[in-house]
């Protein structure tokens, strides 16, 4: 857990609170269309509320002010959403190919052939063609001829630019094209 441990549980409760206004806030301050933006408004109204409980159950369980949890109760500086296209496509193409092996991730290339990754693309995945997300994605792409993908761009790892079929190899299979 994230959570510290030297803190209680109604203290706990009211950082939390605390966040999700900081959040909803920030969402709020941030938005453009002023249907949504009504939206996060609604929301942060309901957070605040939540605030105000747990900074009473404090006060009265634990007799402790919400300052001596959170001593300076104004938000820090707000989030902005930004695009973040560039930001995806540089992970997708670096780390596609990638997988778990205990604690560590590995390019699935580097594995041997008996690790328990492949073990468990046979058991669970094979054969590929009846894996349920597979056949969703083919279903779709036999009635609209590609994929239901959006790209303003060239996608940053070739072996799944092409849109008119469902590639199943790429970090799935230790010898799939780049």
């Amino acid at each position: 857990s994230l959570l510290d441990t030297k803190t209680t549980f109604l203290e706990n409760l009211l950082m939390h609170e605390y966040t999700e206004c900081y959040l909803y806030y920030s969402c709020f301050e941030d938005e453009t269309d002023l249907y949504i933006k009504g939206i996060w408004e609604e929301h942060f109204h309901q957070e605040v509320a939540h605030l105000h409980m747990a900074a009473d159950m404090l006060k009265k369980y634990e007799k402790k002010d919400w300052q001596e949890v959170i001593p300076d109760g104004n938000f820090p500086q707000l989030l902005t959403l930004h695009e973040n296209k560039a930001y995806v496509r540089d992970i997708l193409a670096n780390t596609v190919h990638n997988t778990s092996k205990k604690e560590e991730y590995v390019n699935v290339a580097s594995l041997s052939s008996d690790e328990n990754f492949f073990k468990f693309q046979k058991a669970v995945n094979e054969p590929v063609e009846e894996v349920p997300t597979h056949i969703v994605i083919q279903s779709y792409i036999d009635s609209k001829g590609e994929d239901y993908r959006y790209q303003d761009t060239d996608h940053p790892v070739p072996a799944l630019s092409d849109r008119t079929k469902d590639n199943v190899s790429v970090g799935r299979e230790a010898n799939a094209k780049e």
